[in-house]
């Protein structure tokens, strides 16, 4: 999401610079954060890298953090599916769902907010990641709760809508994060401050063709 405003400040400022981009995952099953993130806490420390990206807010005091942006979930679909109509709760668990999980397990947050409702849903599909979630809902009938922004940015790509879903979902910040003591490093300070202050990619608008009279 950050990306693309942050390539053009270093190709601005540092063309020199190259940045390497690895995926950070939470132990599965762990609900405290601090457990659930030591490993990529340990790497921050162990400098095996240097900023860690986390939708995280409770962190050990011996780290910095900033946040990146703010985001929510949103049901994505295939434009012109069906429950775009009629977008009530009921037909949200009659709905066959998709859900991003990297170890396969078909569990999500949206289950447990199901449950204290005494409600449930079938979870059709689980995938690996985002952008491939996006290329499944495509061209099927699964609806999916992905976050907000990430859909808008691509959905003329995929030609999928979203809608506000019938129950309250998750809201995150993204956090940036990097050990205090690395901060006295002015290169890695630099990085920190343009990783701040570069802007989310904009949402891009669906175009549509003209009708032919």
């Amino acid at each position: 999401m950050f990306l693309p405003s942050l390539l053009v400040e270093l190709q601005r400022a540092a063309p020199g610079i190259d940045i390497s981009v690895r995926q950070l995952l939470p132990t599965p099953g762990e609900t405290s954060p601090d457990r659930a993130w030591r490993t990529a806490f340990a790497d921050l420390e162990a400098r095996a890298m240097d900023i860690a990206i986390m939708p995280l807010d409770d962190i050990p005091p011996r780290f910095h953090q900033r946040t990146l942006y703010e985001e929510d979930f949103v049901v994505a679909m295939r434009d012109g599916h069906p429950f775009s109509k009629a977008p009530t709760l009921d037909r949200y668990c009659e709905m066959q769902h998709l859900v991003v999980s990297l170890t396969g397990d078909a569990h999500g947050f949206v289950d447990r907010v199901l449950a204290e409702q005494g409600r449930s849903r079938r979870i059709a599909l689980t995938v690996p990641n985002f952008m491939f979630a996006l290329a499944v809902i495509a061209e099927t009938d699964l609806i999916s709760a992905l976050p907000r922004r990430f859909v808008a940015t691509q959905a003329a790509r995929f030609a999928v809508v979203a809608l506000d879903a019938p129950l309250q979902l998750t809201r995150f910040r993204l956090n940036a994060i990097i050990p205090k003591v690395a901060l006295m490093d002015m290169g890695l300070a630099w990085l920190f401050d343009v990783l701040g202050s570069a802007q989310p990619a904009a949402p891009k608008q669906n175009k549509r063709s003209p009708r032919r009279k």
